[in-house]
């Protein structure tokens, strides 16, 4: 596994993730290689690295309908 060090991320959670359970997706898009993905109750833990392309293709598939989230 390869260490990423990404101190110029900016985190963003979706505006869908409200009230005091604080467990979500948190995605770094400022990057200009890379989109990065870590678990909001974990932000030292290990981080999900994907191409913007494959982040879009995989996006597009969510909001299409394409691929079911709670399988």
């Amino acid at each position: 596994m390869t260490q990423v060090n990404l101190p110029q991320a900016v985190w963003n959670r979706s505006s869908h993730s409200t009230g005091d359970a604080n467990t979500c997706v948190e995605v770094a898009t400022n990057l200009p290689t890379i989109v990065a993905i870590r678990d909001s109750t974990g932000p030292t833990g290990p981080t999900l690295i994907f191409s913007p392309a494959a982040w879009k293709t995989f996006t597009d598939q969510l909001k299409n309908g394409e691929l079911n989230p709670h399988a």
